[in-house]
């Protein structure tokens, strides 16, 4: 099958790379933050709450997070009611009570199950990109070959 491209712009308006890009990430955030979270969880020692988990989510993603406030808390929730997380509420002294989050042995178990997902995903999508750097090598000019000066 052969998909004809022609690279002109009276085809086809360019597409806004920008705004595909925002898209893709938003994707591939809403894909792994159930994984993300649990992973989080699991390396607390103690319940964390909320706010707290986005501020080491933005520090592990370089000021970028995957989860956004708005996200963060539905995600919490959800993961709580599929048994993965439980959450508990204790007065602040700074403040209105926060829930606190925790792990539960489910989630543990979920992160375990679903880290080899991950892996396969990730080895799938590396090997095709890394296809795609092969495939630019090999049509590059060759380098001309440097003679040795003689010492």
């Amino acid at each position: 099958m052969s998909i004809a491209t022609s690279g002109t712009a009276e085809s086809a308006s360019e597409p806004d790379l920008g705004e595909l890009e925002r898209k893709l990430q938003k994707e591939l955030n809403a894909g792994a933050v159930s994984l993300v979270l649990l992973g989080l969880l699991a390396r607390e020692t103690a319940p964390a709450y909320g706010y707290g988990l986005a501020r080491r989510l933005e520090e592990l993603s370089a000021g970028e997070p995957i989860v956004r406030p708005g996200t963060l808390y539905p995600a919490l929730r959800a993961l709580e009611g599929q048994g993965l997380a439980a959450s508990s509420v204790e007065p602040s002294v700074a403040g209105p009570p926060r829930r606190y989050y925790a792990i539960t042995d489910a989630g543990r178990a979920a992160l375990e199950r679903w880290r080899p997902l991950w892996e396969r995903t990730r080895g799938l999508v590396d090997a095709v990109l890394s296809l795609d750097s092969v495939q630019e090598q090999e049509n590059e000019p060759a380098a001309p070959a440097v003679a040795e000066e003689p010492q």
